[in-house]
């Protein structure tokens, strides 16, 4: 069974009835309209400027994180090119429901952050450990105790390097100040106290920027305030096209691991199978069940600001995102029910595609039967037909498959995700996340290139 005999997570937010989807909708609108959030910004900037405040953009590093490694390589261009005060805090760990899986978020972000970082011009030590020791955190802390903001600005990038090359941060600097774990200690509360979890984040006028993935959203509100110094200069780290022109690649494969009740998922979906389709990879989609439904925690905190998140990246990538009706539980495996036989007319995608659409742009219920219906009929298929195939259960092993493989195999466990292979040469690519299709079809690109310079050599 793809589900714990023994879900953990409370049953109403497995299966929630429908008052709750109906409120849980309302929530999510408050969170990712436009409307709403412009005028959340302009009472902040109206009330710093009637307080007489400067910007002021709070970062929150942690030492041990690869992101809030490539994060102070772009601090000093960040703070010289706008007109903004910048706080640093350092912070524990999160841990717990915020950060399940420790170990294989450790794995992950270690191998993600070496390959993005040359995409972004930015350094990650090719034989860096999962994390630096605790005792090289120790020294690091100790390196920055003390300092004034523009010293740790200036110095924290050196620091940080040293420490994931496995050397004594100290060595090279001035300061010798003692462990000071209140220092911790106050930036993890200040971390709580803003509602958030995670390190190599920026906080500005009540949201929040993950790293280098997130700078870009950064920049452009504070060039829209007017605090970018020349604004003919390009972002620090705008996010790398989506370019597979002139790329043939045939024989390479792609899967494609998906959740209906996925927001990232639904952004992203139908711009990977074209992305697929325009290079002739071949797509093996591999649905798997929502977070929830397999046991692991989703706390309100997290998923709030996921919703943001997701809405500006739908801004960015230029498609609709919201109303929002969550389809999780019972419409789940409904649609999954459905998908083997929509397969066998080759309508499986078709019919993911509109059940997403409807569910995350629409705002449509698929717990209620006019929607399930309209998803059947707008993906090209019979609703007299489906209706006899609903509640199939031939589905429930083949999930539990690419659930086993997304986690012993490629040691993640949230969506989308994608692994590349097929290449004779090359070893198989796993990523996380919808802001990586950009990082599969580069990957795609260069192996075509490897393969066709190959080819010419033999020749």
């Amino acid at each position: 069974m793809p589900e714990p005999a023994n879900n953990p997570n409370p049953r109403f937010l497995v299966d929630p009835p429908s008052i709750l989807r109906l409120v849980i909708r309302k929530m999510f609108d408050r969170v990712i309209n436009p409307s709403r959030v412009n005028a959340r910004r302009e009472r902040v900037e109206a009330k710093r400027k009637n307080a007489g405040l400067p910007h002021v953009v709070e970062y929150f590093h942690q030492f041990d994180d690869p992101y809030s490694h490539l994060t102070t390589q772009v601090l000093a261009k960040l703070k010289s090119r706008y007109n903004i005060e910048i706080v640093i805090h350092f912070i524990h760990p999160t841990g717990g429901k915020l950060q399940p899986e420790a170990e294989k978020l450790a794995h992950w972000a270690r191998r993600d952050a070496e390959l993005i970082a040359p995409h972004y011009d930015l350094e990650f030590p090719e034989n860096a450990p999962l994390r630096p020791t605790e005792e090289l955190q120790e020294r690091a802390l100790n390196a920055v105790a003390g300092l004034s903001v523009d010293e740790i600005i200036d110095t924290l990038a050196a620091i940080n390097s040293a420490i994931w090359s496995g050397n004594d941060p100290l060595e090279a600097q001035t300061s010798t100040s003692k462990s000071n774990t209140e220092i911790l200690d106050a930036g993890s509360a200040r971390l709580r106290e803003l509602v958030h979890y995670s390190g190599a984040m920026f906080y500005y006028g009540g949201e929040w920027y993950w790293g280098v993935d997130r700078l870009l959203h950064l920049e452009q509100r504070l060039r829209e305030l007017g605090t970018c110094h020349d604004a003919s200069q390009p972002l620090i780290c705008p996010r790398p096209e989506i370019d597979l022109s002139n790329t043939d690649a045939t024989g390479v494969e792609l899967d494609f691991y998906a959740s209906l009740n996925s927001p990232y998922t639904s952004i992203i979906f139908d711009t990977t199978i074209k992305t697929a389709k325009s290079c002739n990879a071949k797509l093996n989609f591999k649905p798997v069940l929502p977070m929830l439904m397999r046991g692991l925690p989703v706390p309100k905190t997290k998923g709030m600001y996921l919703l943001f998140d997701t809405k500006r990246e739908a801004q960015l990538l230029g498609v609709p995102f919201g109303p929002v009706t969550l389809p999780v539980g019972q419409p789940v495996r409904d649609i999954y029910s459905l998908l083997p036989w929509a397969s066998e007319q080759g309508k499986d995608l078709e019919l993911m595609s509109t059940a997403l659409n409807l569910a995350f742009t629409k705002g449509v219920g698929l717990h209620r039967t006019s929607g399930l219906r309209r998803a059947v009929e707008e993906a090209g298929l019979s609703w007299t037909d489906a209706k006899k195939r609903l509640g199939d259960t031939a589905w429930q092993p083949i999930v539990s498959g690419y659930q086993d493989e997304m986690d012993n195999e490629l040691g993640l466990w949230g969506v989308p995700c994608y692994r590349l292979h097929g290449s004779e040469t090359d070893d198989e690519l796993c990523v996380w996340g919808q802001d990586r299709l950009w990082l599969v079809a580069a990957e795609i690109k260069r192996r075509v290139q490897k393969c066709t310079q190959g080819k010419s050599k033999k020749a």
